[in-house]
């Protein structure tokens, strides 16, 4: 090697595709955790089912229930169910809480369609849902497409049910109808934003109706007698239940190697998984490691399942107050991963992109110092010391990763729950996936990405 080539060796930071690096053995142990997380994502296409089969693999792994002042010793593994919606699991250290716990906080709703609390009408002889987005999504993307509905309903007499329909074979599908092109000359002029309004975002459900001809409302009343009939309800349990609509199938290889996985909410489920396959995996920690599932990450984190609810503060204060320790010393002490998805780079829409700082696939998890827009809008930036703490865990255990942002500075951005840890006085750098197609009803992930992920929240579980 020349002179010049060992400097450069030295002093360059030259990023390499985790294919050039990885070992057949890691190669290996890359599939065998992907089609676990295929699993996973299959079952849980809503944030409610993600909570449901998190809970059913803990409970395999020695989790159990948390209750109000149970005593925890080092070894004890627990679950605290927050309200169906979310979840924090944790695996209690050998040191005690006073030295701050390693935290990582991802979220599990994904962008979707609710229905509205009225949702049942029907028009030109065709029964129809109407809905109301949930999160950031393209609209124009949700026609055409079949969709599923999960979710849950509360009957009157208070008797709660869950709906599943479209998931199993030989279930009936859902659809959003679309213009034709024959007629669509005007529709074509408008803006992408424009081009689908949010109130024609309405879910066809039958063209069936009830034998009584001299009955109004034949086709609402069709959908309404099979819901009935399947479910006890009746139009007015539409008011008091939560069902949402999602793009129906299952995750799916991508590409003639399988590299890529396409699926509906990668984002941010795939982070999720790398935490709990993590909090599961990791051995003799001596901080607590806590993961959580979060909701309502995707429209703010509000609510009390979301990362700003006090749950969180009632789950840790409470571990914290039977060791006799003050929740603002554990906080203070404590670290955190905001696990969220970035975007990858797309050669297809490069304009957008500032190349020397997006993240690829292949390349590993993705370290994002601050999200946000614009000025750093919204950003908690983690600071050079928590960035360096970071990357040399990741060095130190072979970790595949790369520094990244999402895009160009005016382009837009997008934020996590990191600046909602980060008020909370516990140090927090965000870290993920990079996303294809991020938002849309299919995603796309590299397999290699989400191995390396898991393999950077173990890491931050076992030792940072």
């Amino acid at each position: 090697m020349s002179e010049k080539n060992k400097l450069a060796e030295k002093l360059l930071y030259a990023p390499k595709n985790g294919y050039d690096r990885l070992s057949a053995e890691e190669e290996k142990a890359m599939n065998v955790y992907c089609e676990d997380y295929k699993e996973f994502l299959n079952h849980g296409k809503t944030e409610r089912l993600c909570v449901e089969y998190c809970i059913e693999l803990a409970k395999k792994k020695g989790f159990k229930a948390y209750e109000a002042g149970m005593r925890l010793a080092a070894g004890d593994k627990v679950y605290f169910n927050n309200r169906g919606k979310g979840i924090m699991l944790a695996a209690i250290g050998s040191e005690d809480l006073s030295h701050g716990a390693n935290i990582g906080a991802a979220h599990t709703d994904a962008t979707r369609l609710d229905l509205k609390p009225r949702p049942l009408y029907e028009e030109a002889e065709m029964a129809y849902f109407k809905t109301h987005h949930y999160g950031g999504i393209r609209k124009y993307q949700w026609v055409t497409i079949p969709l599923e509905l999960h979710g849950v309903a509360v009957l009157r007499d208070g008797k709660s049910v869950a709906i599943h329909i479209g998931g199993e074979e030989g279930d009936p599908q859902f659809i959003i109808n679309d213009l034709l092109p024959h007629l669509g000359r005007e529709q074509g002029k408008k803006p992408l934003n424009e081009a689908i309004p949010s109130e024609s975002l309405n879910v066809l459900l039958g063209g069936r109706p009830i034998a009584d001809e001299d009955c109004s409302d034949r086709f609402k009343l069709g959908v309404l007698q099979y819901l009935n009939e399947k479910y006890g309800m009746t139009e007015e349990d539409l008011i008091s239940a939560e069902i949402e609509v999602v793009p129906a199938g299952k995750a799916r290889d991508i590409g003639f190697d399988r590299s890529f996985i396409a699926s509906y909410g990668h984002d941010d489920r795939v982070c999720a998984y790398a935490e709990l396959a993590g909090i599961f995996d990791a051995v003799s920690p001596k901080k607590t490691a806590v993961c959580i599932f979060a909701d309502k990450e995707e429209i703010g984190s509000e609510g009390v399942s979301g990362m700003l609810s006090q749950a969180f503060e009632w789950f840790m204060g409470d571990m914290c107050r039977t060791q006799g320790v003050a929740l603002t010393d554990c906080f203070a002490n404590s670290f955190c991963l905001s696990a969220d998805v970035t975007a990858a780079y797309d050669p297809n829409f490069a304009d957008v992109y500032d190349k020397r700082n997006s993240s690829f696939v292949n390349y590993g998890v993705a370290l994002c110092k601050y999200t946000g827009s614009g000025g750093k809008g919204g950003a908690s930036d983690a600071s050079a010391e928590v960035v360096g703490k970071v990357r040399k865990l990741m060095n130190d255990n072979g970790v595949f990763w790369q520094i990244a942002e999402m895009g160009k500075t005016d382009a837009g951005g997008g934020g996590t729950v990191a600046k909602f840890m980060a008020q909370r006085n516990i140090d927090t750098l965000d870290a993920g996936v990079p996303v294809l197609s991020m938002h849309a009803p299919y995603e796309t992930v590299a397999k290699l990405d989400c191995y390396m992920t898991y393999k950077c929240m173990k890491t931050i579980f076992e030792q940072a």
